[in-house]
């Protein structure tokens, strides 16, 4: 059973940086592709970004491209979100997830198997 804990979140201004971190345990994070999602109040589940197994291949949702970056560190089984010019729309739960495959870079949420808890990025403006 893989577990997966997010942190740094936080709140921040308009046009400012936050990196969040995703530490996996109990499986072998670095077989499979990770991705982040993201739900804000009343709204679906979102894809925002993904990243294979050996880093080869990363896609992000259209409005988070050239302001977000996905990377992975395989040795510390740890996911990261580097998020900059932060916009008050990107103001969401942050989740990250494991993904059933590990070359494929899926968007689709019902191809991940695991989840973190979330953690909260308010953004104002």
């Amino acid at each position: 059973q893989v577990q997966l804990v997010e942190s740094g979140g936080g709140l921040v201004q308009a046009g400012g940086s936050l990196r969040l971190s995703c530490a996996a345990s109990g499986g072998t994070f670095s077989n499979y592709a990770m991705g982040w999602f993201r739900q804000a109040p009343g709204k679906e589940r979102e894809f925002v970004a993904g990243i294979n197994w050996i880093e080869a291949s990363t896609g992000y949702a259209d409005s988070v491209k050239g302001r977000f970056t996905i990377s992975r560190d395989n040795a510390k089984n740890t996911l990261y979100l580097q998020m900059n010019t932060l916009k008050p729309d990107d103001t969401a739960v942050y989740y990250c997830a494991s993904s059933r495959y590990s070359s494929y870079v899926s968007f689709r949420a019902h191809e991940y198997v695991y989840w973190g808890q979330g953690t909260q990025v308010t953004v104002s403006s």
